[in-house]
């Protein structure tokens, strides 16, 4: 099996990648709403404390995802 010429992506890897990163940033997204949510519930800080909490923790849960997807890309050799 020869190297991909220089230049083209291997699609598979790039799929892969792609569908972990999704995977992994609709886990990190609903495990941010869910405790956004019980904490608000927890410490009785209402609505807007509670959609506070969902943009704070979702903004994080936006970040570790970018960071993963970067070092899953990193990790996969998408190019030949």
């Amino acid at each position: 099996m020869q190297p991909a010429p220089r230049g083209s992506v291997h699609w598979d890897n790039l799929l892969t990648v792609g569908s972990a990163t999704i995977l992994i940033a609709t886990e990190a997204l609903a495990t941010a709403v869910a405790a956004a949510w019980a904490l608000a519930g927890l410490f009785n800080l209402g609505e807007i404390g509670e959609y506070a909490l969902m943009v704070v923790f979702g903004v994080v849960a936006l970040y570790g995802s970018l960071a993963y997807f970067r070092k899953a890309s990193a990790a996969e050799p998408l190019r030949g």
